[in-house]
């Protein structure tokens, strides 16, 4: 069985099991994603409009952290105008626990 779930303004497609990155969420312990958007079964698929109505997905949170850096630069060529900043993105580590469908 899998679903997949809307946080962060993101789908991810989930199993029971697995681990996922997502944006940061300010949250402890035990999650409950309620935005599911489709849940595939063995004998099918059911999709909601936009949401699959009873159903929902309880994740636990492993950590929050960030991610890599990465080197935003930015210039203006011929007006001797640049700069260079960077930007590490939070992320939080859910690992789901079961699918209620």
């Amino acid at each position: 069985m899998y679903a997949i779930i809307e946080t962060g303004g993101k789908q991810y497609q989930v199993s029971e099991g697995d681990e996922i990155f997502v944006e940061k969420l300010d949250a402890e312990g035990e999650i409950t994603f309620d935005k599911v958007i489709m849940v595939g079964k063995d004998d099918g698929a059911v999709v909601g409009a936009p949401y699959v109505d009873g159903a929902s997905v309880k994740a636990t949170l492993i950590k929050n952290g960030k991610g890599k850096k990465i080197n935003v630069f930015t210039y203006k060529p011929k007006k001797s105008s640049k700069r260079s900043m960077g930007h590490r993105q939070p992320y939080s580590k859910v690992k789901i626990e079961s699918i209620n469908a």
